[in-house]
């Protein structure tokens, strides 16, 4: 696990800076505290900070093959290395190290570009051909690890974060026309940025870097099973999973350092938890963080799983001390603007974990491979809720509509949303989206942020050019679609990658190894969602090992309780000052209004006051 950084000049007789690729390197120290290292070759630099996984010694980067002319900078893991390394000896190659690096310039050097088609992992690295004078820049499939890109002053700049580029010199101007898709998604999705003039490569994709030109193409896609024609063997789905999770937590336990597990006291990690303790005679690390508010906090849960698979476990309590030190990490950590509150309980769980261990497992990635979202639930009712009669479907809507008034607090926003979602039954699939999405309505976020006609990049515009290449009909399917290839690299990975990376901790997501992501995308809605039971392939196999109690309690996302914070000590006040002087265009009126109705219990506007104020925060540095 590292952090990448270099560039490449079109004019090849213009020689590469070493200062300027350091400079790069610096600016992503936290990735790779382990140690640094430059290759500059005439126009072309490459530079690395490392965070030593595997092969401590001799693993260092970039790492060259002088009879070939290729080095490489390398940023993740190749979890089926073993097994490629003993392929590629047996057709003739000889290693020098132990390390995966090592083994994708022996696979390159076979199966050129196709060796993408061969690894199983997380990576973004940088590969530099000398015989063909060609730079191969290449991402994940699912979108783990990150690569920003440009092309500035006849040259092409690259890194793991968009740091790296400003530190090259490219200016810190805003890309305001992603302000509308931020205030509704909470990220800004590849291939954008919020800065001008960069870009991210998309999960899946690799850049062609030669003669001047920069071609980007796709090598994987999402594999695209006939609705009509999804896997409905109860039995032999089960069994298939159950083989290729423990296959996958198997390959990402491999490693020369010490490491463990992120404890929620959900399924999911309770899972890979379970699944640890089995494949290792030594006790796993486990790591929770907790809340005071009872409605939030799972220690308890976690506990349970903690001395039922007999881990060492360790617990940390979450408060709301300083609104500014929680804002300022998620600025420093994500450079551009990033809304996900749960970023904040993912850099806490983080940074206990890394005074312990170099490297865990988690559960992320549960949701959207095996659909167990609640949104899932509301698709899977979906038609046949519309099949009743439209007098019938007006009247849950109003109900809950009143129940909400009468209530306070935690049940009338739950209420609240229960009306929401029966009301949306009428929409279409894009619509309902967009309203899932988005953390208030559109007319809000466009009436807190004014812009001139063409001003923004209308969100509904965005998801709608996004959902065409989707080739399923069924909201279901379509949730699926949208959540794995959107909404999972932008906002959740995005968010795992940088906080833990800013604590130089590597994250390891077992529910993403493709082959299982491939797997269950041709499995039938019935056999994921049995009725309206999440996650019903896992409660059948892993789930059987753990507790009960854990089995029959509700979802709970991995967020703080910013509905409770933001009515007390310094939260309250920086959300306030939000209606004062501002950069962004803020109208103050609206801002107002919204921690008026927050304040009074009307409506939980917390999540979506966070992300203004890290928009603000943004535009204030």
């Amino acid at each position: 696990m590292c952090g990448i950084a270099g560039f490449l000049h079109f004019d090849a007789s213009r020689p590469a800076s070493a200062e300027a690729v350091k400079r790069m390197t610096d600016s992503i120290v936290r990735r790779g505290p382990d140690g640094e290292g430059f290759v500059v070759r005439g126009n072309l630099a490459l530079g690395n900070r490392r965070l030593a996984i595997i092969d401590l010694e001799a693993g260092a980067q970039p790492m060259s093959d002088p009879q070939r002319g290729t080095v490489i900078t390398f940023n993740g893991e190749i979890y089926n290395y073993l097994e490629l390394r003993t392929e590629l000896e047996g057709l003739g190659h000889r290693f020098r190290t132990e390390s995966d690096t090592e083994v994708l310039l022996r696979a390159y050097e076979q199966w050129d570009l196709d060796m993408l088609g061969r690894l199983n992992g997380m990576w973004a690295f940088a590969l530099w051909d000398e015989r063909e004078r060609r730079l191969f820049v290449a991402r994940d499939r699912l979108g783990e690890k990150p690569v920003y890109h440009a092309t500035h002053d006849g040259t092409f700049v690259f890194g793991s974060e968009a740091k790296c580029l400003i530190a090259y010199g490219l200016p810190r101007v805003a890309n305001r026309s992603l302000t509308e898709v931020y205030l509704a998604l909470g990220y800004v999705p590849a291939p954008y940025s919020y800065f001008a003039g960069i870009d991210k490569l998309e999960p899946g994709h690799f850049l062609l870097v030669e003669a001047g030109r920069v071609e980007k193409r796709r090598y994987w896609v999402l594999p695209a099973r006939d609705e009509r024609d999804m896997l409905r063997d109860r039995r032999a789905v089960n069994e298939e999973f159950a083989a290729l999770l423990e296959d996958s937590v198997r390959l990402r336990m491999r490693s020369d350092v010490p490491f463990g597990a992120f404890l929620s006291g959900g399924l999911d990690s309770s899972s890979i938890v379970a699944l640890m303790s089995g494949l290792s005679p030594l006790p796993t690390e486990t790591f929770t963080i907790g809340f005071s508010e009872p409605s939030y906090d799972e220690r308890r849960l976690a506990r349970m799983v903690a001395e039922r698979f007999g881990t060492e476990h360790h617990e940390h309590e979450l408060t709301p001390e300083s609104c500014d030190q929680a804002l300022g990490a998620v600025l420093d950590s994500y450079d551009e603007p990033f809304g996900d509150t749960s970023a904040i309980a993912t850099g806490a769980v983080s940074a206990q974990a890394r005074r312990s261990v170099k490297m865990v497992l988690t559960g992320d990635g549960g949701d959207e491979a095996m659909s167990g979202y609640n949104a899932y639930q509301t698709e899977k009712l979906l038609p046949l809720y519309q099949r009743l009669p439209r007098a019938v479907r007006a009247l849950p809507p109003r109900v809950l509509g009143l129940a909400a008034r009468r209530t306070r607090g935690a049940t009338r926003f739950r209420l609240a949303r229960l009306q929401r979602l029966a009301a949306s039954s009428a929409a279409s699939f894009d619509e309902r989206l967009l309203k899932k999405s988005m953390r208030v309505g559109l007319d809000v976020v466009r009436a807190v942020c004014p812009a001139e006609p063409g001003e923004f990049l209308p969100v509904d515009e965005y998801l709608r050019d996004r959902l065409a290449a989707c080739p399923y009909t069924d909201g279901f399917y379509r949730m699926m679609y949208f959540n794995l290839e959107v909404s999972l690299p932008e906002d959740m990975l995005t968010k795992v990658d940088r906080m833990s990376m800013a604590h130089s901790l590597e994250v390891r997501v077992p529910f993403l190894d493709h082959r299982l992501v491939e797997f269950l995308c041709g499995v039938h809605k019935d056999l994921k969602m049995r009725r309206l039971q999440r996650k019903s392939v896992l409660r059948d196999t892993v789930g059987k090992k753990l507790p009960r109690e854990l089995l029959h309690a509700g979802k709970r996302g991995f967020g703080v309780p910013l509905y409770a914070w933001f009515e007390q000590g310094d939260f309250a006040e920086r959300a306030r000052s939000l209606a004062g002087d501002d950069s962004v265009g803020f109208d103050r009126d609206v801002v107002r209004g919204l921690l008026q109705e927050d304040r009074g219990g009307d409506r939980d506007h917390g999540a979506f006051l966070w992300m203004l104020l890290v928009l603000d925060g943004w535009f204030r540095r």
